[in-house]
């Protein structure tokens, strides 16, 4: 397909998974009950996945806690917690609907992951011979494991980002070693670093430009022919069907995005108001040679936090749009964000996680039919 397209990442879990996370947090259940629960979503996730047509698939993160904290606990409650780390960190998010999603709170060094994706990714290769992508998270996440204030005795900041650093890159290196076709790097924070919200006190840092410098020493590491396949996603937030910085102007974040020396970037559009302004604003800031790789811009044309489905021309229609202003060898198509990015989502305006999963896939099947028309109308098929 001349227009790539690919998924974010996540799919929401089946309910009897989640239902099964409480338990083994509560002790009910042991780890390998929990895991047998895992590989049946992963398995039908990647069965569903292929029959939607998507070129290149994943197992829809069913075995991770949230794309945020893998490599940090087993589950999402914290059960598991790595070494030199406690569970009242600051927030990640706080959400319109006013939940939030808290981090861990780094207490001493080293900092080291006790996951790493291609954990993940093995198992899923096992189970299909189609290509496979895996989403990591950013060391701009990760950094702030890392208190806001003051330095760790005996382990200083610059020591941690160094350490990071190297465990993000170990984290990419190794899926691309087991089979990964592509690896995006989780960068949600981006949008959320210039919302300046007095309930979470890193978003009034004005850490932004401090997040891109820091993911770039990740992308030092690698040459222009591996980042061809490493992506960076931004959304304003996708959990419980709620968001946590939509009110961010993407005018004041863009060019910075495009500053990263990724291969490709999976923006978050759909549920713009002004869709056609944001394209102009990539089609101005995307380049064409970001330290010796062409960067392509994957829109967002599907929303994952609205049970109604697109249909495949709307799809084709936003593509077409987006081609007056983006290269249309640097336009591919995306979903806005990982359908369920955290494994514990009830997914409240669909009704259940289950009628969730059933219309995710009806939407990727959407994208992936509306892509291809896309093509044949801009002359690309």
């Amino acid at each position: 397909m001349p227009i790539p397209t690919e998924p974010v990442g996540s799919l929401p879990r089946p309910a009897t998974l989640q239902a099964a996370i409480k338990d083994y947090d509560d002790g009910k259940i042991t780890f390998e009950q929990l895991s047998r629960e895992q590989d049946a979503a992963a398995a039908d996730s990647i069965k569903r996945g292929e029959a939607t047509g998507e070129p290149i698939i994943s197992d829809g993160e069913q075995r991770i806690s949230s794309f945020a904290t893998y490599p940090l606990a087993d589950t999402l409650a914290g059960t598991g917690l790595a070494e030199n780390l406690a569970g009242d960190g600051q927030f990640f998010a706080i959400f319109d609907d006013g939940h939030h999603r808290q981090l861990p709170r780094l207490t001493k060094g080293p900092f080291r992951y006790k996951h790493y994706a291609v954990e993940f990714l093995e198992k899923a290769r096992a189970m299909t011979s189609r290509p496979l992508k895996q989403a990591v998270i950013a060391p701009s996440m990760l950094m702030l494991l890392y208190p806001l204030d003051g330095e760790l005795s005996g382990y200083s900041r610059e020591q941690f980002h160094a350490g990071l650093i190297d465990e993000a890159e170990k984290d990419i290196r190794t899926c691309f070693a087991a089979g990964a076709e592509r690896v995006s790097v989780d960068f949600t924070e981006g949008r959320l670093a210039l919302k300046n919200d007095p309930r979470n006190p890193w978003t009034g840092r004005n850490m932004l430009q401090t997040f891109v410098d820091l993911n770039n020493r990740l992308f030092a590491r690698f040459t222009p022919g591996e980042r061809v396949n490493i992506g960076v996603h931004t959304c304003p937030g996708g959990d419980c069907d709620s968001v946590h910085s939509a009110e961010v102007d993407y005018a004041d974040m863009l060019p910075s995005l495009f500053k990263m020396n990724a291969g490709y970037f999976l923006i978050q559009l759909a549920s713009e108001q002004n869709k056609e302004r944001i394209y102009k604003i990539i089609g101005e800031n995307i380049r064409r040679d970001a330290d010796g790789v062409k960067q392509v811009a994957f829109i967002g044309v599907i929303n994952p936090l609205n049970p109604r489905v697109e249909t495949a021309q709307e799809v084709a229609d936003d593509l077409v749009l987006a081609a007056k202003y983006i290269p249309k060898d640097q336009l591919g198509s995306t979903d806005d964000c990982g359908f369920s990015p955290f494994s514990i989502d009830v997914k409240p305006k669909h009704g259940s996680p289950d009628v969730a999963r059933d219309i995710a896939f009806e939407k990727i099947t959407s994208r992936v039919a509306g892509t291809k028309i896309a093509a044949e109308k801009l002359g690309v098929s």
